[in-house]
């Protein structure tokens, strides 16, 4: 893990009215920026993760290769490293940080990427899960400075079936009683360790348990698996404030709510005049392929190609070798297109 970089925005007003103010954006930089300055990608994080977490699809001889490209890693709002209810000054601290949208993530980033570095035009926007939505906000709401985008394992509209799920989620972490509606003392681990306790069943494929993934991840058991990967990934420093805000961002995810554009999904997507290279996984719960078919349909300049395997939604956590290369040469070709 380095050291990050902060850019500060001012005061903020959101799609929905609230004003952050003294706001900041925390990102991180790989490579450097070329004279003419069209080597750029921006690359978001995902929900809950930091920017050192988007490292694994990062490196020499990768398709994000830092000796030929610049590659900017913005966390999201709510992340703990930008503003987010863990570090925002009173009055938005804590439970009372405003809804934020994807929209108003992709905004803060543009200004980054447009006032801070002079970038016209961008190489390439990329993201897995809540990056992949980041990343077809971008084409909407820039199409000028993105004519190519990879998004992959994630969506532009956040469906019924997944906002379900992530009200199991949020009921989970919400009924700790140490939560007192946000206003804890010290962090809700019950909650914690119950929200892992839901998200175990749809990170993962119904088949890579039936196959019994884990035990080559070195873990010796089903319910060490629960316990080491899952309560531990959510009781790794994530705060239940910051991923109660950016689950709020997940569930309202939606281009067509794009300020200027109040339009139907369907025409949202046909706007979207970026190179697309769409990857969902094969069996995730979250983003199932039939989704992204549906969206890739109403896209006129857009291809899908299924991540193969068990590995459901991880699938584009870097966990995976196969996986992993699956993508890269997938951002590569485009690269190069």
């Amino acid at each position: 893990m380095n050291e990050h970089e902060v850019f500060d925005l001012g005061d903020v007003t959101l799609q929905h009215g609230a004003t952050l103010r003294d706001a900041k954006l925390a990102y991180k930089t790989y490579g450097t920026l070329n004279n003419r300055r069209s080597n750029a990608i921006v690359y978001p994080t995902w929900y809950s993760g930091r920017y050192w977490e988007n490292e694994w699809l990062i490196g020499d001889g990768m398709a994000l290769d830092p000796s030929r490209y610049f590659i900017i890693v913005p966390n999201m709002l709510g992340n703990g490293l930008s503003s987010s209810p863990s570090n925002m000054p009173q009055p938005y601290d804590g439970a009372r940080f405003p809804n934020v949208t994807v929209a108003d993530n992709v905004a803060v980033q543009h200004r980054l990427v447009t006032e801070h570095f002079g970038i016209e035009e961008l190489a390439l926007v990329t993201g897995w899960s809540m990056g992949a939505g980041q990343t077809y906000q971008w084409a909407m709401s820039y199409p000028g400075m993105t004519p190519k985008i990879a998004p992959f394992c994630g969506s532009a509209k956040t469906s019924e079936h997944n906002i379900v799920f992530l009200e199991g989620v949020k009921a989970a972490l919400t009924a700790d009683e140490a939560w007192r509606n946000g206003w804890y003392t010290g962090q809700p681990t019950k909650g914690l360790r119950a929200m892992a306790r839901v998200y175990a069943g749809w990170g993962f494929s119904q088949a890579f348990y039936w196959e019994r993934v884990y035990e080559g991840l070195g873990f010796t058991s089903l319910e060490d698996f629960l316990v080491g990967f899952w309560e531990g990934f959510f009781l790794d420093d994530r705060d239940a404030n910051n991923l109660l805000a950016m689950l709020w961002t997940w569930q309202n995810g939606d281009i067509s709510r794009t300020p200027g554009f109040e339009g139907s999904y369907e025409d949202a997507l046909a706007t979207i005049r970026a190179r697309a290279l769409v990857m969902p996984a094969e069996k995730d719960l979250y983003f199932p392929p039939e989704d992204e078919a549906y969206a890739v349909e109403r896209m006129p300049n857009a291809e899908l190609r299924v991540i193969p395997g068990v590995w459901g939604h991880f699938a584009g956590s870097g966990m995976n070798e196969a996986d992993t290369k699956f993508i890269d040469d997938a951002l590569r070709e485009l690269l190069a297109g």
